[in-house]
């Protein structure tokens, strides 16, 4: 387990698999602790039906990669891989750590998606972080607490992001943090026909980030939608060229 495995956090990505935040907002979470805010991760399942690698090996290897994304609190829940459902009981279980974490940013998986458990997971921190903000909600004496703002990492999903995070500096990083996991990442014969070949990996992170990166004019980036309207204060501060 990372240290500071108890504490509060400015940022927290909450995700169905151990993998899917490196894969998806690994960078950002890198950028947001370069710049001294404290990150954290919480994995909602412990992968136990995954094709490849065993409960143990992803464990060690998403403290390997949290290390390398400077993350310095990590937890897995006890929710079912592949069971990821909307119940009160996980709702539950969710504030009860975004109380503890009190984090100022919750980052969320797309609310559409291939993968049921993504998908629901997006909807379930919602409305954990939702809960976890009501005052006479009792859990454990932790006191109440609701993020500032939800954003939704899409890469996972095909949508015009709201806005992306350039991730230019951080991209080696996070590919690392993504090659951590072995067990999923390596050549072997169990899942061959559906993850890519080893060698395919960085070439598939890399144009990923570079699309998104050109969106805004930046070398490599992730996609977040959020749902609300954004605020200007100043017309000729915003960053991105419009020709």
């Amino acid at each position: 387990m990372p240290t500071n495995s108890r504490g509060t956090v400015d940022v927290l990505a909450i995700a169905a698999h151990r993998d899917d935040v490196e894969q998806t907002c690994g960078g950002t979470l890198l950028k947001m602790g370069e710049r001294g805010h404290p990150t954290g991760i919480l994995d909602l399942t412990r992968g136990e039906l995954g094709t490849r690698g065993t409960v143990e090996e992803r464990a060690r290897e998403a403290d390997e990669a949290a290390r390398i994304l400077r993350v310095g609190w990590r937890r897995v829940l006890d929710i079912p891989d592949g069971r990821v459902e909307n119940t009160w009981e996980n709702r539950l279980k969710i504030a009860r750590v975004v109380r503890e974490t009190r984090p100022q940013v919750v980052i969320l998986p797309y609310w559409q998606g291939r993968h049921p458990d993504h998908y629901t997971t997006s909807v379930l921190g919602y409305e954990a972080c939702f809960l976890a903000g009501l005052a006479k909600l009792e859990t454990d004496g932790l006191a109440p607490h609701r993020p500032f703002k939800i954003v939704y990492a899409t890469l996972y999903y095909d949508v015009r992001p709201t806005f992306v995070v350039d991730i230019s500096e951080q991209f080696e990083a996070r590919l690392q943090s993504i090659l951590a996991y072995k067990s999923q990442f390596t050549d072997q014969h169990p899942g061959h026909g559906i993850f890519p070949a080893q060698a395919e990996i960085r070439e598939r992170v890399e144009a990923m980030a570079r699309f998104y990166g050109l969106l805004a004019g930046v070398k490599y980036a992730e996609p977040f939608v959020q749902k609300e309207v954004g605020l200007v204060d100043d017309l000729t501060a915003i960053p991105v060229k419009s020709l």
